[in-house]
């Protein structure tokens, strides 16, 4: 919005014509979101426990989560609201990549919401039934890879990206609709498993959108994304602004879901942030990349299907309880040294993929 406002706010003052600097808007972007969330936190988690959306816990788990029942959930609302109004008030709204994923995080933040509603409002244990999560989620990633597709005005805007690799990619043709689905969709449902401790899935997921923010910038400038033998894509460095205030959110979030949680993230929280991550990765051609940054997110999805895999196939077991975080709980680590360790993995891990940029 002030990238619209600021020929005419120069007018009045020529200091307000560095708002059209990408870095400067990303810096602001990053504080708005992260004081939006401190300011508006503690009304959020007032007005969510006086709905009594609290949380339920399995007494079949790590018995140290017994005390966590009650404390207020759906708190990825106070996220997306920072996100949102970071976005609106320093991104260039004339720029389509923005507005396709704010369509993205909110589309599935309002499934997540819906879901949780039930869950805790209407006391539905259930929630929203999984066919119809899973119809939902699909129709918007659809929606998404269909549009993505109809912007690619080159074979390298739809091609799979080899990381490590000098020139090495995979051209999809219409295959790109398929993989794009795929990786906003699982990249949702890995964060959202991920969510199970206090803060584990919140900052992975801020060094993951800072470090996606970095290929946003290079992609979308033509002598960087030359030196680098990445895709020029023209307007993506605009969504630098998103992943700032992603990582300002996510940050302002995290003061209140750190160990121990006054708020939990919840479905509205944990379905957006992943989806946001997914579409990004995409618009940049990162997919692979992302995998490798979310390596938590895709271990944690990985020891679901292989626990359920098992046991319907031998009944046994592989873990002492899945999402793989409740293993290391149950065998003994105490809940912040789980959390600690998952993050340092994702720090390392995130510097992996951008090592990806040079070591070609």
């Amino acid at each position: 919005m002030l990238v619209w406002l600021a020929p005419y706010l120069a007018k009045m003052n020529h200091n307000f014509a560095v708002v059209h600097y990408l870095t400067l808007r990303a810096i602001f972007a990053a504080l708005t979101s992260l004081i939006v969330a401190l300011c508006i936190g503690p009304g959020m988690i007032r007005f969510l426990t006086r709905l009594k959306v609290g949380q339920t816990v399995r007494d079949d788990g790590p018995q140290t989560h017994l005390s966590k029942a009650g404390t207020p959930t759906m708190g990825g609302l106070l996220l997306l609201i920072a996100f949102t109004v970071s976005v609106l008030l320093w991104g260039d709204l004339s720029n389509h990549y923005i507005w396709l994923v704010l369509f993205v995080t909110i589309g599935f933040g309002l499934v997540g919401a819906y879901d949780d509603y039930r869950k805790l409002v209407m006391k539905n244990s259930k929630g929203l039934p999984a066919k119809w999560k899973y119809f939902w989620q699909s129709l918007l990633g659809l929606v998404a890879a269909i549009y993505l597709f109809s912007l690619a005005s080159t074979p390298e805007q739809t091609s799979l990206i080899i990381p490590f690799m000098k020139n090495m990619a995979i051209p999809l043709g219409a295959w790109f609709i398929l993989v794009t689905y795929l990786v906003i969709v699982g990249a949702s449902n890995a964060v959202n498993l991920t969510d199970g401790l206090d803060g584990l899935a919140t900052l992975p997921t801020v060094f993951v959108a800072a470090a996606l923010g970095v290929f946003t910038y290079l992609t979308g400038n033509s002598l960087f994304a030359n030196y680098l033998f990445i895709p020029y894509i023209p307007g993506v460095g605009e969504l630098t602004i998103i992943c700032a205030a992603l990582v300002g959110a996510g940050l302002g979030f995290l003061w209140f879901n750190s160990y121990p949680a006054q708020v939990f993230m919840g479905d509205v929280g944990s379905l957006a942030l992943g989806a946001s991550l997914g579409i990004i990765a995409v618009i940049v051609r990162q997919e692979l990349v992302l995998f490798i940054m979310g390596g938590i997110f895709v271990a944690e999805t990985l020891s679901v299907i292989l626990q359920v895999g098992s046991y319907k196939l031998r009944k046994k077991r592989i873990f002492r309880m899945a999402p793989l975080h409740h293993h290391f709980e149950l065998a003994g680590l105490t809940e912040p040294k789980v959390i600690i360790r998952f993050w340092i993995v994702t720090f390392i891990l995130v510097l992996l993929g951008l090592s990806s940029l040079k070591l070609r």
